[in-house]
This record gives structure tokens, sequence and C-alpha cells, in this order.
């Protein structure tokens, strides 16, 4: 059985850790935010926009092709089993994939 001396001196201990990672997190956002760069936006906003636009559309195309990947193995895995609920689950996995690996073209296609 611990003793309230010992008791008292653990805590103490643990409030002294506590205490220097909190020192130190202090540390690390001061420094975080005194040494930032000032950066500025391109001249064309629009080339900024643009940019953001494609790049999250190449993340969409990733997930895409992740889906269309997970498709393709659930109807193999389907067609070895002859499981008829998991060949369809496949399936709108697969046309899920298409339709979100080609979601950038498709709206171009819609808006002209």
């Amino acid at each position: 059985m611990m003793r309230k001396k010992d008791r008292n001196s653990e805590t103490a201990k643990c409030g002294r850790r506590a205490e220097m990672f909190f020192a130190f997190y202090i540390a690390a956002v001061l420094m975080m935010t005194v040494f930032t760069a000032v950066c500025f936006a391109a001249n064309d906003p629009l080339a900024v926009v643009n940019n953001l636009s494609s790049f999250i559309f190449s993340l969409i195309r990733a997930i895409g092709l992740i889906l269309l990947g997970f498709g393709i193995m659930q109807v193999g895995l389907s067609l070895k089993s002859h499981d008829p609920s998991q060949r369809a689950n496949g399936f709108l996995t697969l046309a899920g994939g298409i339709i979100i690996t080609f979601t950038k073209e498709i709206l171009n296609m819609i808006t002209g």
C-alpha cells in the first residue's frame, strides 16, 4: 500500500511532466506563428480557382479509381462464390466508380 507521501510525490512528478509538455507545446506553437512566411495570391484570381478545381477533381478521380478497383474485385469474388447479391453490389460499385472517375468530364459535357 502506498503511503500518502509517496502519492504526493507521484502527483508532483506527473504535474511537472505536464507542465514541461505544456511549455514545449506553447513554444512550438509560438515558433510556428512567429516564423511563418507571408505569401500572396497570384495576379490572376481565376488561375487560383482553376488550380484548386483541378486539384479537387484529381482527388475525386483517385477515389473513383479506388472504387472502380474495389468493384472489379467484388464482381470477381462473386463469380467465384456464385453469390448473386454480392455480384449486384459489385456491379453497382463498379458503375459508381466509373461515374465518380469521370465526374469532371460529365460535368463539362452537361455545362457545355
